[in-house]
């Protein structure tokens, strides 16, 4: 509106200023008038123009477009979903859920140095593992984890727990799972250098318990410690009133590129109601036979205390590890039998990988090069001598040495293949063969291996 006035304004200034230019005023009359017409069309044009201003400026300015908010409670959050063997789905707030499964296919075959009256030996095969589950977080600090076994044509549960993150060293599992053996049992199956761990670990009972533990995972030092019950199985028998307390410490540092590991756990149990007898057992470095050529047999006990010791040693290709574990058999009114096994190993990637480590136990091998992508994967080769002795006081379960290799390929992080050899020579065995109790055996075994 101002700039049109300010044109009219400016029209009437020049007209004038024409009319009182006296050098205007000598042009011709018929040319003066002609540009006093135009002059006024132009003031005519411009006061129109002005009009037109005017009234725009009057009127109301127009609604804007309303806005339609939407409402938080509306907003669906977006799932991320990352790929880790199998689909891991993340959301905003403290969700998580991720598939877990395992397959194990075992073919081995056991032969003693001398006729074993029994059908159970030979080659065999089986499904060692197949497990299948699922793990994840939810909201407040918690995760949860379930898993099963269906290998024996039922369902074993094997990890089924919950945890709560108190900080970030602590954490709090409440449920079936490891109470804290040492290195080789806390360490995955899908990551041990043989088909199977030491004798020693299956002789002992070492397997999953209800219980209450925690952890604290410092920078170079873990300390684990719970009070467990029994194994979930088990405890189906209302009698079942067992308890133990286990506890484990380690020191990790990293020094370099060479990783250590040292240390020590102990363990206390009461049978109670449940057993007043005990029994302590070894297969022959496979699961695909149930004889067990050292064997305690059942004897009465009402308790066992035990403690281990575990060192471990990873730089680059190579790896060295050893345990040994004392188990002593409480026995009221008569002596107490100790027993004791252990195992000494060393290993050499061919390829250029190493093996994985985290958490205080064997962690996840991944190929430098993986088949598929350019490379054959990683090849590695294991040595170890594994002994279990089971006999002591009164108690004769023999003796069983063992020494054994393996070869194994990695083609991918999530797909193993084992090849293993072990000769065993037996002392005192439970088992007869040709008559005798002290003789050898050979075990050839095969593993193909897949998990996500």
């Amino acid at each position: 509106m101002n700039a049109a006035k300010t044109l009219l304004a400016s029209a009437v200034s020049i007209s004038a200023l024409m009319l009182s230019n006296p050098a205007l005023a000598q042009a011709d009359d018929a040319e003066i008038e002609a540009l006093r017409a135009e002059v006024s069309a132009l003031k005519a044009q411009l006061a129109a123009l002005a009009e037109k201003v005017d009234k725009a400026a009057a009127a109301p300015a127009a609604a804007p477009a309303p806005v339609v908010a939407v409402a938080a409670a509306d907003k669906k959050p977006t799932p991320e979903i990352k790929f880790k063997g199998a689909p891991e789905i993340t959301l905003d707030g403290g969700w998580s859920f991720k598939p877990r499964g395992r397959i194990q296919v075992d073919a081995a075959s056991v032969r003693p140095s001398a006729t074993v009256a029994t059908t159970s030996l030979g080659t065999a095969t089986r499904f060692r593992r197949a497990q299948f589950g699922f793990d994840g977080t939810v909201p407040g600090g918690f995760g949860y984890r379930f898993e099963a076994d269906i290998a024996s044509g039922g369902v074993d549960l094997t990890d089924v727990y919950l945890t709560y993150q108190a900080s970030k060293d602590i954490t709090l599992p409440l449920g079936q799972h490891k109470p804290f053996w040492g290195l080789e049992e806390l360490s995955s199956d899908l990551f041990s250098s043989f088909m199977e761990r030491s004798a020693y670990h299956g002789a002992f009972g070492f397997e999953r318990r209800v219980g209450l533990s925690a952890s604290y995972a410092g920078k170079s030092v873990l300390v684990q410690g719970g009070v467990f019950a029994d194994n979930s199985a088990d405890l189906n028998n209302d009698s079942n009133n067992s308890r133990s307390f286990d506890g484990r410490v380690v020191f990790m540092p990293k020094l370099g590129d060479t990783q250590l590991h040292l240390g020590a756990s102990a363990h206390s149990r009461k049978f109670n109601d449940f057993a007043s007898s005990a029994r302590y057992r070894a297969r022959p470095l496979t699961r695909t036979t149930d004889v067990r050529f050292v064997d305690t047999r059942s004897f009465s006990a009402n308790g066992e205390n035990s403690f281990g010791l575990e060192g471990f040693v990873n730089n680059g290709r190579f790896h060295a590890t050893a345990e040994g574990h004392w188990l002593t058999s409480k026995r009221p009114g008569l002596a107490d039998p100790t027993f004791f096994g252990s195992y000494a190993e060393i290993g050499y990637f061919l390829t250029d990988d190493t093996l994985g480590y985290k958490g205080g136990v064997i962690d996840r091998t991944r190929p430098s090069k993986p088949l598929g992508k350019g490379g054959f994967g990683a090849l590695q080769v294991n040595a170890r001598y594994d002994h279990v002795d089971l006999s002591d006081a009164a108690i004769l379960g023999g003796t069983q040495d063992a020494y054994g290799l393996s070869l194994i390929w990695i083609p991918t992080e999530y797909v193993r293949f084992i090849a293993n050899y072990g000769h065993l020579d037996l002392e005192d065995a439970a088992v007869l063969a040709g008559g005798s109790n002290d003789y050898s055996a050979d075990v050839f075994g095969l593993r193909a291996q897949i998990d996500f």
